[in-house]
């Protein structure tokens, strides 16, 4: 699976608004105020499309050190409680 193709996964089976989450802020000027994990410019799609490519909340840390286990877990949680149900 390409990049562009799980994006377009995780945008076709989420509908969201990410600014639910409390993991997620959007400031205006921050990343042109697109929602992103608070205090970061991680963009809360990035931690799905990782889990999409099958790596684990661990792999996901490594490639994003910033970000705690536990902001991925809850950020996880929060998209699979608002997925659309096919």
């Amino acid at each position: 699976m390409t990049l562009e193709r799980g994006i377009a996964t995780i945008k076709e089976r989420c509908v969201m608004n990410w600014l639910e989450c409390e993991e997620i802020e959007a400031v205006p000027g921050k990343m042109g105020g697109r929602p992103v994990v608070k205090g970061t410019r991680i963009e809360p799609d990035v931690i799905l499309i990782d889990e999409e490519f099958r790596r684990t909340p661990e792999q996901t840390h490594e490639s994003y050190p910033t970000l705690s286990l536990d902001t991925i877990l809850r950020i996880r949680a929060f998209a699979h409680r608002h997925q659309l149900v096919p």
